[in-house]
């Protein structure tokens, strides 16, 4: 995003079965800090949030970009235990998800909010709004127009419902 004081970056991480932003950072640089702190806060949502989390078969998917392709940040996906996987130069079927959500932000945030941004930390502090709201308010047909966190409660609920119907 241009801004009057330079450009800014912003990085999502996004879960694909719930559709939510559980990571996202805002930075002057596009290198791999950007994505690898996204990654961190993915990760620490998680645990947080659930007890049992372990990253044992979650894929992080991204393009080709040099800060997913760098040394450092496939020494991040290893140490938190998640594999990596790169789509095809050229090829947007591959992000199509990230695609969609980047574009919602940029039309309601970037482009809705404000004609000017003057800083980095206008478009962070319009950022963390706009991925609470995505979270917690925005409904998405696909998940059964539910936001992600109600559709995330609900799905742990039900799992662990039949775990204890099961154990009944």
């Amino acid at each position: 995003m241009w801004t009057t004081a330079g450009f800014c970056y912003v990085s999502f991480i996004t879960d694909v079965f719930s559709r939510r932003i559980l990571g996202w950072r805002v930075m002057t640089v596009k290198t791999t800090p950007l994505v690898s702190s996204a990654l961190a806060q993915a990760i620490a949502v998680r645990r947080r949030g659930l007890v049992e989390f372990t990253a044992t078969g979650l894929v992080h998917h991204s393009d080709a970009g040099s800060q997913y392709t760098s040394l450092a940040f496939t020494d991040a996906l290893r140490d938190a235990g998640v594999a990596g996987s790169i789509g095809t130069v050229g090829d947007a079927y591959d992000n199509a998800l990230m695609e969609s959500t980047i574009g919602l932000f940029k039309t309601e945030v970037i482009e809705h909010e404000r004609a000017t941004w003057t800083s980095w930390r206008q478009v962070e502090q319009a950022t963390a709004s706009w991925v609470h709201w995505y979270n917690h308010e925005r409904l998405h047909s696909a998940i059964g127009h539910l936001s992600p966190v109600e559709f995330e409660d609900l799905d742990y609920a039900l799992t662990h419902d039949a775990e204890h119907q099961l154990a009944a």
